[in-house]
């Protein structure tokens, strides 16, 4: 048996466009990846949604949330990355609650690294961020829920007790 000859399939370096009609069964098939660990296939789903539907909600949070996902790995421009797509959700609470996961999650992987300042301004702008969504949500547990593990995480932490006491930036990089 010869090898499979091309009978007019794309060449493999052309993407194929998802029908809108299977944008729902994609953003789901997204979230399971998401919830098997695998970030990047997340993510891959969730630009294929995206390039029919830009503003496709469920779709951004899962990028958001996957690109988060990899805040582990050190890869530079991630954060400002999960940043940028978070703010594209449309609804201020659920877009201000995100931006905080986000910055909550770039924190604890500085923490990991050792990168106590990083961390430091990492948690004050997570904190901010659910202090506002509790704000604009108040019957949601969830922001409160955040700011409590944040607390419990700094008030564990003598070193990043000491930094958020201390003058510093409140700008940080995930990899810096």
């Amino acid at each position: 048996m010869g090898p499979i000859a091309n009978r007019g399939a794309p060449a493999p370096s052309e993407l194929k466009r998802l029908p809108a009609s299977s944008l729902p069964a994609a953003a789901a098939k997204a979230a399971h990846y998401r919830d098997l660990n695998q970030p990047e296939e997340a993510e891959s789903i969730c630009h294929d949604v995206l390039a029919v539907d830009p503003g496709h909600q469920d779709a951004l949070k899962i990028l958001g949330l996957a690109l988060t996902d990899r805040f582990a790995t050190g890869h530079v421009g991630l954060l400002e990355e999960a940043v940028r797509v978070f703010e594209n959700l449309a609804d201020t609470y659920v877009r201000t609650y995100h931006l905080g996961v986000a910055w909550e999650r770039a924190a604890k992987a500085h923490l990991e690294r050792q990168e106590i300042h990083s961390a430091a301004a990492a948690f004050e702008n997570a904190l901010n961020f659910f202090e506002q969504a509790e704000r604009l949500r108040p019957d949601l547990p969830d922001p409160l829920l955040r700011w409590n593990r944040c607390v419990r995480l700094v008030s564990t932490n003598a070193r990043l007790r000491e930094a958020m006491q201390t003058p510093h930036r409140t700008e940080t990089h995930l990899g810096d």
